[in-house]
């Protein structure tokens, strides 16, 4: 116990000092609550369901999803105007912790994009209150519960440098993700128009290989970047990369040898 008191201390202490006071940033504690709370409803809410009726919630998830497009688009902006006015460099980009206000407008952004993985985890409260539990698969589980673990770290200790272009490019997926989303949300009639679903998987796979291909390159020039944050970014990225590709050949590579 005095081992865990004096390592959560540690923690509380390390960082970058600009953010240290921003919302949730300081102590692993709150996030890790959150996520706790988080697989407790995906295992509780659908037995809390179950004898229920599916609620339908069009509006709402119609306002939802336009949120998220337009809080994805604010931070792919930001990102990326930041960056370019910032004179980043793509291929090593130490992190700047200076009070420089481009050095604070990128730590302001990541930290937003951190919290934007928890406001996504709506997501799931939706396919519980649905009752679309297939939906609520391994891949969509983990991936909601990680990323939240994973950003906080990212916000906590390195808000900008390298990092900042796995976020730029995750914020316009979710540009597209969520388009999908609102438009799906309208109801059956629109379904024939959404036959660019398996592009997006497709987009989210890219993502990955070119999130990897960025941190390795850098990690292996030696890149002013933590390297023990590099490995780990990278690991996860592969791991989302086999999961993304795995559910992109059960869901539209065996499903078309099947038909044909």
């Amino acid at each position: 116990m005095d081992y865990l008191i004096t390592l959560h201390e540690d923690v509380n202490r390390s960082g970058d000092p600009r953010v240290a006071n921003w919302f949730l940033v300081r102590s692993p504690l709150p996030i890790i609550g959150i996520i706790i709370s988080y697989l407790l409803f995906v295992f509780y809410g659908p037995r809390f369901m179950e004898k229920r009726h599916a609620l339908t919630l069009k509006y709402l998830m119609f306002i939802y999803n336009a949120f998220q497009i337009s809080l994805s688009a604010y931070m792919f902006y930001e990102f990326l105007v930041t960056a370019v006015l910032s004179r980043y460099d793509l291929t090593c980009q130490p992190i700047n912790t200076s009070m420089d206000p481009l050095a604070l407008r990128m730590a302001d952004v990541c930290w937003l994009f951190f919290f934007s993985k928890i406001i996504d985890m709506v997501d799931t409260v939706f396919f519980v209150l649905r009752k679309k539990n297939n939906q609520l698969t391994f891949l969509h589980i983990f991936h909601h519960s990680t990323m939240v673990f994973n950003w906080w770290l990212g916000v906590k200790y390195v808000p900008g440098g390298q990092s900042f272009f796995c976020a730029m490019l995750n914020s316009l997926v979710h540009v597209v993700m969520y388009s999908y989303y609102m438009l799906s949300s309208l109801g059956a009639w629109i379904q024939p128009y959404l036959w660019w679903k398996r592009y997006l998987t497709q987009f989210q796979i890219v993502q990955f290989v070119l999130i990897v291909i960025h941190i390795s390159y850098g990690h292996y020039n030696n890149c002013d970047f933590p390297s023990t944050l590099s490995v780990v970014l990278a690991l996860y990225c592969l791991t989302l990369l086999v999961f993304f590709s795995h559910f992109y050949i059960q869901a539209y590579l065996r499903k078309s040898r099947k038909q044909s």
